[in-house]
């Protein structure tokens, strides 16, 4: 997911990304977060008056706008870039659109919005149950389901956009082909988990996965699922507490999850350990997090109006095998004393 070319380039100008970095304006990360850190910038004034009315809200991969469901009156509007680059200090902000969409316009509130991979492709969740599918920027109807599930609380796209989870209050998650509008599957929570997130990935040999964060009495899990079968593969418990968000990296190989005590737990998808767990990174219950395209960093937003990006550090692979070759240069050693002493007694009885 590539984020609007005018973050990166304030990003470049303003900002060197160190591990646990504290900002207050936008920062190369991806989509949503990077739009979370705009709204905490001072330079959106035209916007501001609708920040209180902003319910959920997606960017377009290719940073052409943003979409907003807004909760007065229940309808999602587009919003334009608004954007100086030739004046010295660069501002950044977000203007209202004279672009309609009349397909979601009274339609209810809608909690949540995704775009596919090469933007081509809008899906919205309403709180009534509903689940639109449109092709972008034509707003032709691909998916039109009033009853996908009681309500609506997640989506998102495969990488190739074949694909679309959606996912229930609570859980189940059902599975979409994007060009025929059939569900492909529904994935039951058991022994009374509460299914919060979705989302699609691939491991190392190119597999594709799908990932569901589950509440169990224990914690929060990530349940992983084969998109082949549709059974599920594992479930690993991740955190004692609540996952209260939850991303994936562009390359597949971290995820990420937030709680409401503000840890954020990066966890290695190889083999399903905790990467990084960082305590207290936030004051307050984090609210969205999101990889940079190079998963080489996680900006995560919370409530406690703090925008925090932390740079994932390489894990050296190299310090167990050094230390387990000074054990056996030690144990060669010794090895050899005690074989020269005990030449040496045999050495004193003969004599």
């Amino acid at each position: 997911m590539i984020p609007p070319t005018p973050i990166i380039n304030l990003c470049r100008r303003r900002h060197n990304l160190t591990k646990g970095s504290t900002l207050c304006s936008p920062v190369a990360v991806d989509r949503d977060a990077a739009v979370y850190l705009i709204l905490c910038w001072s330079h959106i004034s035209m916007l501001r008056p609708f920040l209180s009315l902003i319910h959920r809200m997606t960017v377009h991969p290719n940073g052409d706008g943003i979409i907003c469901a807004m909760e007065t009156p229940k309808s999602c509007r587009w919003f334009d870039w608004d954007q100086n680059e030739t004046a010295e200090i660069h501002k950044l902000g977000l203007k209202v659109s004279e672009k309609v969409l009349t397909e979601l316009d009274n339609v209810g509130l809608q909690l949540a919005l995704a775009f596919d991979n090469d933007g081509t492709t809008l899906a919205a969740g309403g709180e009534d149950g509903s689940l639109r599918v449109f092709k972008w920027p034509s707003m032709e109807t691909i998916i039109n389901e009033s009853n996908a599930h009681s309500t609506v609380k997640d989506l998102h796209f495969s990488f190739d956009g074949k694909l679309i989870v959606s996912l229930g209050g609570g859980g189940p998650c059902r599975v979409w082909d994007v060009s025929s509008a059939i569900a492909l599957a529904t994935l039951a929570n058991e022994n009374r988990e509460i299914f919060s997130s979705c989302r699609f990935s691939q491991i190392n040999d190119g597999t594709r996965v799908l990932y569901i964060v589950a509440g169990t009495e224990k914690g929060g899990s990530i349940v992983t699922w084969n998109t082949q079968t549709w059974e599920r593969i594992s479930s690993k418990l991740i955190s004692r507490d609540t996952i209260c968000a939850f991303n994936v990296s562009a390359d597949g190989k971290f995820l990420a999850c937030g709680t409401p005590s503000g840890e954020i737990v990066i966890v290695n998808s190889t083999n399903m350990h905790i990467h990084t767990k960082i305590k207290n990174a936030h004051l307050g219950i984090i609210t969205a997090l999101a990889f940079s395209p190079d998963s080489r960093a996680l900006a995560s937003v919370s409530l406690d109006s703090s925008a925090k990006v932390t740079v994932i550090e390489e894990k050296k692979n190299g310090g167990l095998s050094l230390w387990f070759a000074i054990l056996i240069i030690l144990l060669a050693v010794a090895a050899y004393f005690l074989k020269v002493e005990g030449i040496e007694k045999l050495r004193l009885q003969y004599w």
